[in-house]
């Protein structure tokens, strides 16, 4: 099998296809609450995220701790990779669309256009 530019796929290709970011909700508010419910360490959790990647990757402690934690880093890192939320859900066991939000749509991927068509207003 070969991508579109005639080069083979390889299971660990160093290219990344662009995948949409997810964003805590409430600052990380329901995923501490659903940790505290099901008992679960940063540790465990990460070690749970393990099991339900079918790679067997899983999520490191220190992203764990990202999307977890309510501290300064935290704050800076409220964006995460689909994958990364979707792993995470899993091993909390926990609906995704329960601990994230989809980003809001942007400007940048908004057609432009006047109701007149081509018309320039100028």
């Amino acid at each position: 099998m070969s991508t579109t530019t005639g080069q083979p796929l390889v299971a660990n290709d160093q290219r990344e296809a662009y995948m949409t970011h997810l964003l805590r909700k409430d600052h990380g508010k329901p995923i501490r609450s659903a940790m505290e419910r099901r008992g679960l360490t940063g540790e465990k959790l990460a070690a749970a995220t393990k099991v339900v990647d079918a790679a067997g990757r899983g999520i490191s402690l220190a992203t764990v701790s990202k999307i977890t934690g309510s501290g300064v880093t935290a704050a800076e890192a409220e964006r995460f990779r689909l994958r990364t939320c979707w792993l995470f859900a899993l091993a909390i066991q926990e609906p995704l669309q329960d601990l994230f939000d989809m980003p809001s749509v942007s400007t940048e991927t908004v057609e432009r256009s006047s109701p007149d068509g081509d018309s320039d207003p100028r």
